[in-house]
C-alpha cells in the first residue's frame, strides 16, 4: 500500500508542474496589501495529498502568498497542528486576525471558499 500512494503521490506532483495554473497579476500596491493579510496565516498540508494540492494551486491561481508547513515529514509543525488546531488533518489553514484570535479551517472547499470571500476573488480571477 505504501507503494501505491507513493507512486499515486508522484503522479500527482508531476500533474501538478504540468497543468499549474497562471497567478493572476496586480498592481503593486493592490498586491503588497493581500501580501500583509496573507502573512498572518498559514497553510498546514502534506506535499502529496490531493486536497492540499488543490489549496495550494488555488493559491497560486490567485497570487497569495501563504506559508506551507508540512505536517507530514515535520515532527514539530505536526505536534503544533494537533496540539493548537486539535488534529492532525490536512489541509488545515491557520489565520490569525488583528485582534490577536486564532482560527483553524479544515476541509479544502472551505478553505477555498473562504479565501474567495476574504480577498474578493471572482471564480475566474
Amino acid at each position: 500500500m505504501k507503494l501505491v500512494r507513493w507512486i499515486l503521490g508522484r503522479i500527482i506532483l508531476v500533474l501538478d508542474v504540468l497543468t499549474s495554473p497562471k497567478p493572476i497579476v496586480r498592481d503593486a500596491a493592490a498586491q503588497k496589501a493581500i501580501d500583509e493579510t496573507t502573512a498572518s496565516m498559514s497553510l498546514y498540508q502534506f506535499k502529496t495529498c490531493p486536497f492540499c494540492v488543490k489549496v495550494r494551486r488555488e493559491l497560486k491561481r490567485h497570487a497569495l502568498n501563504i506559508e506551507t508547513r508540512d505536517a507530514k515529514d515535520n515532527a514539530e509543525v505536526k505536534a503544533e497542528l494537533v496540539r493548537e488546531g486539535g488534529r492532525h488533518k490536512v489541509p488545515c489553514l491557520r489565520t490569525e486576525s488583528a485582534d490577536g484570535s486564532v482560527t483553524w479551517l479544515y476541509e479544502s472547499n472551505d478553505i477555498v471558499a473562504h479565501l474567495k470571500h476574504q480577498f474578493n476573488l471572482a471564480s475566474g480571477q
